[in-house]
């Protein structure tokens, strides 16, 4: 019973676009389900086939996937989401355009057979230098983001997918990336409740029916657990102080934040017993993680380090979620794209939202033939390599891709020409800093662009558009045109 149990808590990923032999045998032995990545994607028609081929595996599994609605996509990996993110529709701050994008997408999701989605994403933007964060969330005053997180997620669970409100108890405040270290974040119980914990409360009482837990460390709050393995944190202050009786998620236990100094095995133990239910492992994993992971849990039984009535609690709340989430079939056919001018897109205020300063405006109704600098930095591995900016098909904007070891290149730049620089998040990178200051240093007229959020400093974003998906690309690309086209009479002005 215990194997079974273990089971019941655990959601791997796999590699590749089709079911596995060994996770097909471990869900039909009693696996909750499996999370899936932009690599398990190449269609929708491929998207359905396979959840189906999991479900007929398993009836009741869940299938999570991580479909934020902006630059952190899954379902268009390949393109682009065609949605507003959170930081832009908390700009535009209407409630019911936020809860028509949730509902929009958990249409979507539910056409593709996923029935559990990582979002939306509640955490405050309360540090300029958050590596992880950023456009991911929708502003930086707790109600703002506690009103549109609790209509996002009201917009997603009306058509039967199941929200989780992340990355509790707040990752909003970090400088350092969880999948990359352990972020600490040093602040008292009370400034927490006042500011991080007032959108999971409105999320939950808007019924978000399960929880993602975060690696950071609360030094004030519990000295030597992490988030994610706090009873502190997970039971003190989310079931008891807030109430909440639903499924607690823990985020991916191969970050180095969870697990780089125990490994899985042990990390999966420990969250169990704090408080978690369902334990995301990651990505690409194998038959034979799983079998580690179940082997190092039934010791932490046997051992007394897990308890086995916590484990009972844990893989039961799972089965009632999935209980509570089963997708009926449809009728089989097409599952047809998402069309770029649904009315929940294209709101007016889109780029009525963005920050254009004075100079912008002068740049943009002055300039011809501008010379667009792309900015190559790496992304953060929870937005992963999705096409950013407007340099895709239907918006293409011709483009010089700048790195980290290519800014001299933009010295031999022809002086009189304008530039545009579009980047993301530039204010955090000091060599796209040093590029900018010199660029303006040489040449008369440049606009530098901020598809992420941007720091106070706008020297640095002329005009920030709070997220780069190909919805806000496509607005940006039309905001450029006139500067990028080609000069009147064979000259620039």
């Amino acid at each position: 019973m215990t194997r079974h149990e273990i089971l019941g808590t655990l959601l791997p990923g796999f590699a590749g676009t089709e079911l596995p032999d060994w996770l097909r045998a471990l869900l039909a032995d009693g696996l909750a389900g499996v999370c899936l990545f932009g690599e398990n994607v190449s269609s929708r028609d491929q998207l359905r086939r396979l959840t189906d081929d999991i479900r007929s595996a398993n009836p009741t599994a869940l299938i999570a996937i991580d479909e934020e609605g902006g630059d952190v996509t899954r379902l268009y990996a390949d393109t682009g989401s065609p949605f507003a993110g959170n930081a832009l529709l908390g700009r535009i701050d209407d409630v019911e355009l936020t809860r028509s994008v949730g509902e929009r997408v958990g249409a979507e999701l539910r056409a593709v057979g996923v029935n559990l989605d990582f979002a939306p994403d509640v955490d405050i933007h309360s540090n300029p230098d958050n590596p992880v964060i950023g456009v991911r969330s929708f502003g930086a005053a707790a109600e703002l983001v506690s009103r549109h997180g609790a209509a996002w997620t009201r917009g997603l669970q009306s058509q039967g997918v199941a929200a989780s409100i992340k990355h509790f108890p707040g990752h909003g405040d970090t400088s350092q990336d969880s999948h990359l270290a352990l972020p600490v974040i040093d602040v008292s119980f009370d400034e927490l409740r006042t500011r991080e914990l007032e959108p999971f409360r409105a999320a939950i009482a808007a019924g978000a029916a399960t929880v993602m837990t975060s690696h950071i460390l609360l030094p004030r709050i519990d000295a030597q657990n992490p988030a994610t393995f706090s009873a502190a944190i997970l039971d003190g202050i989310l079931r008891q102080e807030l109430g909440f009786s639903g499924v607690v998620v823990s985020d991916a236990l191969d970050m180095a934040g969870a697990s780089a100094e125990t490994g899985i095995p042990v990390a999966a133990a420990r969250a169990i017993e704090a408080g978690c239910d369902l334990l995301c492992i990651g990505t690409r994993n194998t038959a034979a993680q799983l079998e580690q992971i179940v082997a190092g849990m039934i010791e932490a039984v046997d051992r007394g380090e897990l308890d086995q009535r916590r484990l009972s609690d844990a893989s039961g709340r799972v089965r009632d979620l999935a209980g509570s989430v089963v997708v009926v079939p449809d009728a089989p056919g097409h599952v047809p794209d998402t069309p770029l001018a649904h009315p929940a897109l294209r709101h007016p205020s889109l780029t009525d939202a963005f920050d254009v300063s004075a100079s912008a405006e002068r740049f943009l109704s002055s300039s011809r033939h501008a010379l667009v600098l792309r900015i190559e930095t790496e992304a953060n591995i929870a937005v992963g390599n999705s096409p950013w900016g407007p340099f895709g098909p239907g918006q293409a904007v011709d483009a010089i891709g700048i790195d980290r070891d290519g800014p001299a290149a933009a010295r031999g730049l022809d002086p009189d020409r304008p530039v545009i620089v579009i980047g993301r998040d530039n204010h955090r990178r000091p060599w796209v800093v040093d590029l900018v200051d010199d660029l303006r240093l040489r040449h008369a007229s440049v606009l530098v662009v901020d598809m992420g959020w941007p720091g106070d400093d706008r020297r640095y974003a002329d005009i920030a558009t709070f997220g780069g998906s190909r919805l806000v690309s496509a607005a940006l690309a039309d905001m450029l045109e006139r500067a990028t086209a080609a000069p009147l009479n064979g000259e620039t002005r």
